[in-house]
């Protein structure tokens, strides 16, 4: 195997909170009386910078200011109710056990994904959480390579795990390989799209790895 450590995006890979970002948006256009997306027609147009994303909604930044209130509100009132997708914890399990190291990279601020993780108690699979120092979902490719240089790992002993077209981007500018999975904030048309492996599920990733 010439994978040695697994890096993991959190949102829609790890954590299943597809439901509650649709819910949290439409609760942000329902108040400005804006058309609302279903989960098809988000995962058709979500893509980072997010700031993009709500400019394909309809939102007009010369009128207003960048971030919307309203958003990170009601998904942080209602985060408690996100569980970890399926699998998550037998495939963090067995990839421990193998001997391969996992760490995650998140496009979430650093203090909220410990806390999230630890909420979860999966803290233990990793070996480092690696977040943004903003709420924006802007500058998880500059964390990737700034936690690349001070690692241990060279870029191809690593495999990026991710549920996003940016996480290939990520993978891609740190240097390392990306495999993809269609259960988060994506389609499975438009991850194709990028030109990397993608998987069908998180368990399949156990097979691609060679784990039992």
């Amino acid at each position: 195997m010439k994978y040695k450590h697994i890096v993991w995006d959190w949102n829609g890979t790890l954590l299943d909170d597809l439901w509650l970002c649709v819910n949290a948006i439409n609760y942000v256009l329902q108040s400005r009386d804006m058309p609302l997306v279903t989960t098809k027609s988000y995962r058709s147009i979500f893509c980072f910078p997010v700031i993009e994303y709500y400019k394909k909604l309809g939102f007009d930044f010369t009128k207003e200011p960048f971030p919307i209130p309203g958003f990170l509100e009601y998904y942080k009132n209602k985060f408690e109710n996100c569980d970890l997708h399926q699998d998550a914890k037998i495939v963090l399990e067995k990839i421990n056990q193998s001997g391969l190291t996992q760490s995650i990279l998140s496009a979430g601020k650093q203090s909220s994904l410990i806390n999230w993780v630890g909420y979860h108690n999966i803290s233990h699979f990793f070996n480092q959480l690696v977040g943004i120092d903003n709420e924006n979902a802007d500058g998880k490719i500059e964390a990737g390579v700034h936690w690349l240089r001070t690692s241990l790992y060279k870029p191809e002993n690593i495999l990026l795990i991710g549920d996003t077209i940016h996480d290939s981007e990520v993978a891609n500018d740190m240097g390392v390989k990306c495999a993809l999975i269609p259960i988060g904030h994506v389609s499975k048309d438009r991850l194709k799209c990028t030109g990397e492996t993608v998987l069908p599920s998180l368990k399949s990733i156990l097979e691609y790895l060679e784990i039992d």
